[in-house]
């Protein structure tokens, strides 16, 4: 199944999220800060990448733009993983270089299966992974 990095500071969110993955087969890293989460990502190849928008350290689009800054990880889907309100999250999303959007809170009944379209989708747009 698929390997994912989860970079989410608030833990109840990671944990359900976390929970909800594992039970599908897929291994989940997850960071609280960004900082953290850019650095295991530099060192792996995951299938995926969600990223809350709002970190406690560096902002989501900083990480973003590192992350599409480098040639190995372009190819792998970057999901915006936010609150902020869709028409909103949807324009900086676009901007900041994402391949989606999930929002939070999360929707248990769709979660999974959300993230498993993001992975097949990067699968067939780039043959990785």
């Amino acid at each position: 199944m698929a390997h994912i990095i989860l970079i989410e500071d608030n833990p109840q969110t990671s944990r359900m999220a976390s929970k909800l993955l594992n039970k599908r087969g897929h291994s989940i890293e997850t960071f609280a800060t960004g900082e953290e989460g850019l650095l295991r990502i530099l060192e792996t190849t995951p299938s995926l990448i969600l990223i809350d928008l709002g970190l406690p350290d560096v902002d989501g689009q900083t990480v973003i733009g590192i992350i599409r800054q480098q040639l190995a990880l372009s190819a792998i889907p970057v999901i915006a993983f936010t609150s902020w309100p869709i028409d909103m999250a949807e324009r900086m999303t676009a901007a900041y270089g994402c391949d989606g959007i999930i929002t939070k809170p999360i929707d248990t009944r769709r979660f999974v299966n959300q993230i498993e379209e993001f992975i097949t989708a990067g699968v067939l747009q780039h043959g990785q992974p």
